[in-house]
């Protein structure tokens, strides 16, 4: 890899500077002396491993003036980096093996430093205030922070960052090369002061001997809020390994191919429980006898809707159990209503869901009853009877499939939501939060096509190749066949529409019933004049498309609320007191 980092830091003017020289003044003043301590002296200890990572001992010297508990470490972890063609490149470093000897600490785990940008470390014993001289020590080893570029291997870190709110009188550094590595100390910069600088520091003392860069702060350094002490160190070629993935794409793009095989695994899943054995439609005028529209509309979907349960109204009224009036508006601001009314009691042994919606209409034949009811009267209170129907109506509806699939789709529920758990938090902690979010759409989709995960068994399949073969005449009817089956039974008309409202037909259905001569049903009065096919088709769709929305409304609730530089690399960080 061809880096060089700049790490969202570089090319800073003259301006720039001396806003951070503001901005430093009155966050010094009002952050530092919060703070209550100052680091006399910090020596930093860097062991660079030739396996690709290096080891970092920090050790402070520090009064506090005021009671505090401890300190706090917090280390950058998260980088954008320039690269030498001029790309911008994401960089994650890793902690790992922290410790603090001699102190209680608090280090956030390993899935918090994958969504975050920073490691904190917290010392010190919150039952406990100290002040006057305490010395810390912080170890830890630190992964994915070399730089390898085409001529050379870059050590880049801060060894302070501007980020500590306190003074630093002291900071010197070691670092321990590895062994049979030899570089000179043309090799190694340290820069300091503010974020960007590029002059290289004259406040170090820097020597080489038996392989490590003693680097010790002169008499007149000082460290301040809003200041950094960089280090840049440049080693040959092959002293230190790059610790590469061993398979690329999966390091980055891993996630993608475990939520395909989660899909492909579903897959699997519903090809064995949940799909329909292939049906061959039977050609058929007419649904399958005993079976209301409700049951035929649930078993072409598979799913119990308002469609299903509304097209209830039409079949009762073909079987002179209600009449249906279409109420004009009143006035120039009133609306157009529907009244039901009923003619004769539900038969008995009607189904309970059939049950439940007449009676949620006109009331018990035993109890308070009522002959006539608005359409609009139902707003907001009707919803309830209509939730229980639609349980009832899948209830009913399960002698038609098979009770193996039902145990699996259950238990596919509750694997999808299992395992989209367990993903999330994993492709958190592995590839970050973008690849977590995608768990969330994915989980989404599996457990809606869980709907579909039902099985028919030998009794639903021979009802849905009837359904499927009427479902097909009522698309594709011809006008000779339509007077034929009128010819025969003249209530042809009436006793099916019902099923082409749940096939979500009707208006396709009735058109063709226009130029056929024939008389509206009965038992629905328009309030639009001259009571023709055309007439009636158009008014019962507005009627019913009202019914089934004032049916299923609930009342709506509302809520409100309301090359280098200084601070340039890796590590670094900052801390303070609490």
């Amino acid at each position: 890899m061809n880096s060089t980092v700049v790490l969202n830091k570089k090319n800073y003017n003259l301006f720039n500077k001396k806003l951070c020289l503001l901005l430093f003044g009155m966050l010094f003043f009002l952050k530092a002396s919060a703070q209550d301590f100052i680091v006399n002296k910090c020596i930093v200890d860097i062991y660079i491993s030739e396996n690709g990572y290096f080891d970092v001992v920090e050790n402070y010297d520090i009064t506090f003036t005021a009671h505090k508990h401890g300190i706090y470490r917090v280390i950058k972890t998260n980088y954008d980096l320039l690269t030498q063609d001029g790309t911008q490149e994401k960089r994650k470093i890793k902690i790992r093996k922290i410790d603090v000897p001699n102190h209680n600490f608090e280090a956030d785990f390993d899935f918090i430093q994958k969504i975050s940008d920073n490691l904190q470390i917290k010392i010190g014993d919150k039952n406990k205030t100290i002040i006057g001289p305490q010395h810390y020590e912080i170890k830890y080893r630190v992964y994915n922070a070399f730089l390898f570029e085409e001529s050379q291997i870059r050590f880049y870190w801060n060894i302070k960052s501007d980020v500590w709110y306190t003074v630093f009188e002291r900071i010197d550094f070691n670092i321990h090369l590895p062994e049979n590595v030899d570089v000179g100390l043309d090799n190694i910069f340290v820069y300091t002061g503010f974020s960007g600088e590029t002059n290289e520091s004259k406040e170090y003392d820097i020597n080489y001997e038996d392989g490590v860069f003693k680097a010790r702060s002169l008499p007149r350094f000082k460290s301040y809020t809003g200041q950094n002490v960089t280090v840049l160190l440049n080693l040959p070629l092959g002293s230190v390994k790059e610790i590469k993935p061993w398979w690329p794409f999966w390091t980055d793009y891993g996630w993608t191919l475990i939520l395909g095989a989660l899909l492909v695994l579903f897959y699997l899943v519903w090809n064995k429980y949940g799909k329909d054995d292939r049906v061959v439609p039977t050609t058929s005028y007419f649904p399958p006898s005993g079976m209301d529209p409700a049951m035929a509309g649930f078993l072409i979907d598979d799913t119990e809707d308002t469609q299903d349960l509304i097209s209830l109204i039409p079949y009762w009224g073909s079987r002179g159990l209600i009449a249906m009036e279409q109420i004009p508006k009143k006035g120039w601001f009133g609306k157009e209503d529907t009244k039901l009314t009923r003619l004769r009691p539900l038969p008995d042994g009607a189904p309970d869901y059939e049950q439940k919606i007449f009676t949620g209409l006109f009331g018990s034949a035993s109890g308070s009853s009522k002959k006539e009811v608005l359409i609009s009267s139902l707003k907001d209170t009707f919803y309830t009877k209509m939730t229980s129907a639609k349980a009832l109506l899948k209830a009913k509806a399960q002698v038609y499939y098979d009770p193996q699939a039902k145990k699996m789709q259950t238990r596919t529920i509750i694997g999808t939501l299992l395992i989209g758990l367990f993903l999330f938090f994993i492709f958190l902690i592995t590839w970050g939060l973008f690849a977590a979010l995608a768990v969330i759409p994915v989980a989404i989709f599996l457990l809606f096509m869980t709907v579909h995960m039902v099985k028919k068994n030998a009794k639903g399949n021979a009802a849905f190749s009837e359904l499927k073969g009427f479902r097909n005449f009522i698309k594709i009817a011809e006008e000779n066949k339509l007077k034929m089956l009128l010819h025969d039974s003249p209530s042809y008309f009436e006793t099916t529409m019902g099923y082409a409202l749940a096939f979500g037909l009707f208006d396709q259905w009735a058109k063709k019933f226009e130029a056929l001569n024939l008389q509206p049903p009965s038992w629905y009065t328009s309030s639009t004049g001259a009571f023709t096919m055309h007439n009636f088709s158009r008014s019962f769709s507005d009627s019913i498309t009202t019914a089934k929305s004032t049916m299923v409304s609930s009342p709506s609730s509302s809520s409100s609320g309301g090359g280098g530089s200084s601070g340039g690399g890796f590590g670094g960080g900052g801390g303070g007191s609490w």
